[in-house]
C-alpha cells in the first residue's frame, strides 16, 4: 500500500497515531498483520510501521488475520497489527509456453537425419516432445506453442495425433499450435531461424494477438530434455521475487560444467553474472557457494556450479521489449539475451534440484534410456499416476512373450518375443525378436507398422530380411532405429571398440563407441559389426 488510510487515538485528548506512507487498514478497531507495540507519542512509530510493512509479512494460511485495538482510555500504550498483503498466486491461465523445436540436431545425428530432435523416440513408446508437453498439461498450462524448422514432418504428425485439444470442440482458451519456420516479405523475413531467440522474435506478432492479451508470463522450454517439473512452482518463484526473467538451474559438478551456461548469484538469488559454456580459467571463475540455493555443505563441495537448464520464464512485456527493442540483433537466449539482460533487469535463479538430462548427444540419449531400466538407484521413471506422461494412443495389443529371459528391461506394447534374452535394454513398440536373439545394453525403437506372418514368410523365401531381429543374432551396446531389418546370425558388438565410424551404405554409424543402426536399414544375415 502506498498511503496511510487510518488513525488511532488512545483518548480524546491524546495525539493521533498516524503514518504518511506504508499503511494500516482500519475496519472499526481491527488491524491486520504483524504486531507492533509503541507509545503513540513516539516519533519513530511511523518509521517502525514502514519498516515492518516493507519487510513483507508472510501469512501462515489463507484468510485475514486480525487483531483488536487493546489500549485502555487511561493508557498511552497502543497495541495493533500492521496489514497483511496477499501474495499473488500464479495462475496457469495467464501463462503461455513456447517449446523450441531445436536446430539441425547434428550432435544427435543419425537419429535426426529424418526427424526433428523433439520427435526422437525415448523410453520405448514416447517421443522427446512428450516431456515438455506433459509437464505443461500436468502444470495446468494449456496455451502451448511449438516452434519447428528442421525435419518437422514426424513431429508435426505426432503433435496433431496426440495433442489435438478438443478435436473441433471448443475447450475454452486451451490450444496447442505449431509455428513452423516460414518466410515473409522484407529482407529480415527471408531468413530462417538464426537461433532460439530469433525463432521467438520472428513470431512475436503472434504473442501480441488479441487472444493472447491476458498472457502475463511466457515459459521458454526446450524440446530435448528429460525431466519432470511443475512449471507453476517455477512461475510462482518468478512472481514472488518480482523478477523480469527467471532462469531454472541445476547444481553441476566439474566434469560437465563446461557444457552448460553457468551463473553467479547474490544472496537474494539474483543472477549477477552469466557465462555460456566457459572453459579453463573462465570456468573456475564461475564457481559459487551453492549453499545459497539450499544445498548442504557436502553437496555444495560436489556441485560448485549453477548451470542453466535452458528453461526460462519471462514477463510478457519484458520478453517483447528484449527481443524487439533492447537486443534486436541477439539471436540466442543462452549466449546473448540472458547475459545481456542480467546487467539491466531483475534476472532470478530458480533451483531445480531433481533429475534433469539434456538429450543433446548420442551418448547422453543412450545413457538416459538405459538408466530407465535400472532398479536402484532409480534416477527417473515415467510411472507416476499423479503426473503421467502422455503420448500418441496407438491401441496396440499386449506384448506376447514365449519362453524368454528378461532382466532389467522395458518391453513396450505390441511386441513378439520368442525364446530370446533381453538384458538391460529397451524394446520399442511392435518389435519382433526371434529365437536365440540376445539383446544387451541396447535401445531398440521398434517399428511403425506390422508385417503379417505371411509377409514375413514371403520375404524369407525370397532371401530378404523382415522388420525385427532374426534368429541367433547377438547385439550389445547399440541403438536400433525404427523399422530396422536385422537378419539371422548377425553380431553387433563393436569388438574393436571403434569410437567413430560412418557406414551409411552398410546401414550403421558408430558414435562415442555406440553402434547406431539406421532407420529402415537392412543388416544382412551373418554380418559382423
Amino acid at each position: 500500500m502506498d498511503s496511510f488510510c487510518g488513525a488511532l487515538k488512545t483518548s480524546a485528548g491524546a495525539n493521533a497515531v498516524s503514518a504518511n506512507k506504508g499503511g494500516i487498514r482500519a475496519a472499526g478497531t481491527h488491524f491486520w498483520g504483524e504486531r507492533i507495540k509503541k507509545n503513540p507519542k513516539s516519533r519513530d512509530l511511523s518509521s517502525r510501521l514502514r519498516t515492518n510493512l516493507r519487510s513483507g509479512v508472510k501469512k501462515a494460511k489463507p484468510g485475514v488475520a486480525c487483531s483488536v485495538l487493546t489500549s485502555d482510555v487511561n493508557k498511552e500504550i497502543v497495541t495493533f497489527e500492521a496489514p497483511v498483503f496477499e501474495t499473488q498466486q500464479a495462475d496457469p491461465s495467464n501463462v503461455a509456453s513456447i517449446i523450441l523445436g531445436g536446430g539441425a540436431g547434428t550432435r544427435l545425428f543419425p537419429l535426426t537425419s529424418r526427424r526433428a530432435k523433439p520427435a526422437v523416440p525415448i523410453g520405448g513408446c514416447y517421443r522427446l516432445i512428450d516431456i515438455p508437453m506433459s509437464n505443461c498439461i500436468n502444470s495446468g498450462i494449456k496455451k502451448v506453442f511449438i516452434l519447428t524448422q528442421f525435419n518437422s514432418f514426424s513431429l508435426n504428425r505426432h503433435l496433431a495425433r496426440t495433442y489435438n485439444l478438443g478435436n473441433g470442440v471448443n475447450f475454452g482458451d486451451a490450444f496447442v499450435e505449431v509455428l513452423a519456420a516460414t518466410q515473409t516479405p522484407g529482407e529480415t523475413g527471408m531468413k530462417w531461424f538464426q537461433g532460439t531467440a530469433d525463432a521467438v522474435r520472428q513470431f512475436i506478432w503472434v504473442f501480441e494477438d488479441a487472444k493472447n492479451k491476458n498472457v502475463e508470463h511466457v515459459l521458454i522450454l526446450s524440446g530435448d530434455h528429460l525431466y519432470r517439473m511443475n512449471y507453476m512452482e517455477f512461475v510462482q518463484k518468478h512472481i514472488d521475487t518480482n523478477a523480469d526473467v527467471t532462469v531454472s538451474c541445476v547444481p553441476m559438478d566439474d566434469s560437465r560444467a563446461s557444457d552448460y551456461g553457468l551463473m553467479k548469484i547474490d544472496n537474494n538469488g539474483r543472477i549477477v553474472q552469466f557465462a555460456e559454456k566457459p572453459k579453463g580459467p573462465d570456468l573456475k571463475a564461475m564457481q559459487v557457494d551453492t549453499t545459497l540455493l539450499g544445498l548442504s555443505k557436502q553437496e555444495a563441495k560436489q556441485f560448485p556450479y549453477i548451470a542453466s537448464m535452458g528453461v526460462y520464464v519471462f514477463r510478457t512485456d519484458v520478453l517483447l521489449k528484449l527481443l524487439r527493442w533492447s537486443y534486436p540483433s541477439c539471436n540466442d537466449f543462452g549466449s546473448e539475451i540472458i547475459p545481456s539482460a542480467v546487467k539491466d533487469h531483475n534476472v532470478q535463479a530458480y533451483l531445480f534440484n531433481d533429475y534433469w538430462e539434456d538429450i543433446g548427444t548420442i551418448k547422453s540419449f543412450f545413457d538416459a534410456n538405459l538408466a530407465l531400466t535400472e532398479q536402484k538407484p532409480l534416477k527417473f521413471e515415467f510411472y507416476d499416476p499423479k503426473t503421467p506422461f502422455f503420448t500418441s494412443p496407438r491401441f496396440l495389443p499386449p506384448t506376447k512373450v514365449d519362453r524368454c529371459r528378461i532382466v532389467d528391461a522395458i518391453i513396450s506394447h505390441g511386441c513378439f518375443l520368442r525364446e530370446c534374452s533381453v538384458q538391460h535394454s529397451i524394446v520399442g513398440v511392435r518389435s519382433r525378436l526371434e529365437s536365440g536373439v540376445e539383446l544387451i545394453d541396447t535401445m531398440m525403437m521398434g517399428a511403425d507398422y506390422y508385417q503379417t506372418e505371411s509377409e514375413i514368410a514371403s520375404l524369407l523365401a525370397e532371401g530378404k530380411v523382415p522388420i525385427g531381429v532374426g534368429q541367433n543374432t547377438k547385439i550389445r551396446n547399440c541403438i536400433i532405429d525404427k523399422n530396422a531389418k536385422i537378419g539371422n546370425d548377425v553380431i553387433i558388438k563393436n569388438a574393436d571398440d571403434v569410437q567413430e565410424a560412418d557406414r551409411p551404405s552398410e546401414g550403421f554409424y558408430i558414435r562415442s563407441g555406440i553402434t547406431v543402426v539406421l532407420k529402415n536399414a537392412t543388416i544382412k544375415d551373418g554380418t559382423l559389426i
